[in-house]
């Protein structure tokens, strides 16, 4: 009877996984944060070891959600890490930071560099709330320098899952597999009814469109719903994502100021803005200061999924 295979549970090198395992808890840091993902997802491991990753993941959404729990309602911008300023999307990715930063929306990304620091940088421009949930590899850059917030996880999945869970809508930019993946997650979540009907944009018709085939093609062999296609709006227009967003978002979910109180005894604290940051739910001539403990707020993204897409 041939024997299962054996997954490395010792310290040492395993050519198996091309990683180097060192004994959890007391795993060198840098090798942690390289690895952390491969280890959870090499096999299994010890008991021990399997309790201490899903506390090291407890960790992650605990410090994730005590950064971001005062941010307000965002919308979460995906993009590529590797368009520099020079790149015609940069300037658009900054527009668009500029215009859901006027909307009354925190400006969420993944926290890197390219249009992700682009967008955030738009906030920025016109006194907004900027966030980013960034995640530890080995290659990529760290934090971009335009965040008033910034989570860093370890796990994919965490990171994930706070890109989704302060966000009323997502807008697509140009980027590679990171980005498509974050944006079929959204898709799917919604067209799944696992979070609600919220608006998804697509910016940059010529280097969207083929997906949108892809998507037809898929509708025309049976294998998505034709509704499906309308799940998100393809557009070259900064200004119709806005209109998008405000009938589809603020609109549809009621989104108003309200108070909030943070707790003293949690040790929480709400993230006010600068003088100048602009959080409401109107598109204003110009920024206007909010007084502390005031964010937009509505139904959140649990509410129960409208029955037609926008």
């Amino acid at each position: 009877m041939q024997q299962p295979p054996e997954y490395p549970r010792t310290a040492g090198d395993h050519t198996s996984t091309g990683i180097h395992v060192d004994a959890l808890p007391g795993a060198s840091d840098a090798v942690s944060r390289a690895t952390t993902d491969r280890i959870l997802l090499e096999g299994p491991h010890s008991r021990g070891r399997e309790l201490w990753l899903v506390v090291r993941a407890l960790r992650d959404f605990i410090e994730g959600f005590r950064t971001l729990h005062f941010v307000g309602p965002c919308v979460t911008v995906f993009g590529s890490a590797r368009y520099d300023e020079s790149h015609p999307y940069y300037a658009l990715a900054r527009e668009v930071g500029r215009a859901v930063a006027r909307l009354g929306f925190t400006v969420m990304t993944g926290g890197g560099p390219g249009l992700m620091e682009a967008a955030n940088r738009g906030a920025r421009d016109v006194g907004g709330r900027s966030v980013g949930c960034n995640i530890e590899l080995p290659r990529e850059e760290g934090p971009n320098r335009y965040l008033d917030r910034c989570v860093i996880s370890r796990y994919f999945f965490v990171r994930k899952i706070l890109l989704f869970k302060y966000s009323y809508a997502f807008i697509g930019l140009p980027g590679g597999l990171g980005t498509l993946d974050e944006l079929f997650e959204a898709l799917t979540l919604i067209q799944a009814r696992k979070i609600a009907n919220f608006p998804i944009v697509l910016l940059g018709t010529e280097y969207w469109r083929p997906v949108q085939h892809l998507l037809e093609h898929l509708a025309d062999e049976g294998t998505i719903d034709r509704p499906d296609l309308a799940l998100f709006l393809l557009t070259d227009s900064v200004s119709e994502a806005v209109e998008h967003i405000q009938r589809h978002a603020i609109e549809r979910f009621g989104l108003r100021r309200r108070p909030i109180r943070p707790s003293a005894w949690l040790q929480e604290r709400d993230g006010a803005p600068a003088p100048g940051a602009v959080h409401g739910p109107s598109l204003p001539a110009h920024p206007r200061p909010l007084q502390r403990d005031t964010r937009i707020s509505g139904q959140g993204s649990s509410a129960p999924t409208p029955d037609a897409p926008p």
